[in-house]
């Protein structure tokens, strides 16, 4: 079953008096608990189309459909709230908040989500234990290595219970060691628990450890479309 079908898609900018076209009808379909990883050079189109699927972005035409779901017709407050439900984002810089300990940086997406102290805690300590870093609870991001922060940026993700993981870049600035721990965690994401995965990366062995591997250049699909 399709989790996630992308439809004649085009994204312009406005740059100027210019409008750029980032994505030209691109089409695809991302089957449920696939992992995929999207290729490309830089400017091909690869991460507006993860902030598309996200439903962080809007298509200029065409339809992003997850499970389901048209989520480029939604409007922006249930939009929000399907994104909570349903989108772990994995960034390569991690986006951690510095004040925040590693706990409340986890908790933090649960906080729009209804549901009390207790169950906050009950969830945030499974993902924290998913990813080995429960002993590093009341550790701030600069207490931590550049691989525990990506870990932990894992485990905000995971913990709504997504039914899609997006993860732009995810090792691009860890060292060979630390990539390969969240690739191992990513991949026991995928096929341990079903997880759908998106993967943006430039590096040919991680690209190579997905299912599929789809190429973008200047905005088209040119090889991997369809699974």
């Amino acid at each position: 079953m399709p989790m996630i079908q992308v439809r004649d898609v085009s994204k312009k900018y406005r740059k100027g008096s210019t409008d750029v076209e980032a994505l030209h009808s691109v089409s695809l379909v991302i089957e449920e608990g696939e992992s995929v990883a999207l290729m490309g050079p830089s400017g091909s189109g690869k991460t507006t189309l993860l902030n598309l699927m996200a439903g962080i972005d809007r298509p200029t035409e065409g339809q992003v459909i997850i499970g389901g779901e048209d989520i480029s017709a939604m409007s922006s407050r249930r939009l929000t709230r399907w994104r909570t439900n349903n989108i772990g984002y994995i960034f390569q810089l991690y986006h951690l908040i510095p004040v925040l300990t590693a706990y409340e940086n986890v908790e933090l997406p649960l906080t729009l989500l209804r549901m009390n102290r207790k169950e906050r805690h009950d969830r945030v300590m499974v993902a924290l234990r998913a990813v080995n870093m429960e002993d590093r609870i009341d550790h701030f991001p600069r207490q931590l290595s550049g691989g525990q922060e990506q870990r932990v940026a894992i485990a905000r993700a995971i913990v709504g219970d997504p039914s899609v993981i997006i993860a732009d870049e995810p090792t691009g600035d860890l060292d060979r060691k630390s990539a390969g721990e969240v690739m191992g965690l990513l991949k026991k994401l995928n096929k341990d628990f079903g997880k759908t995965m998106l993967i943006v990366t430039h590096d040919r062995n991680i690209a190579n450890q997905a299912g599929r591997v789809i190429h973008l250049e200047k905005g088209i699909i040119v090889d991997g479309a369809t699974a």
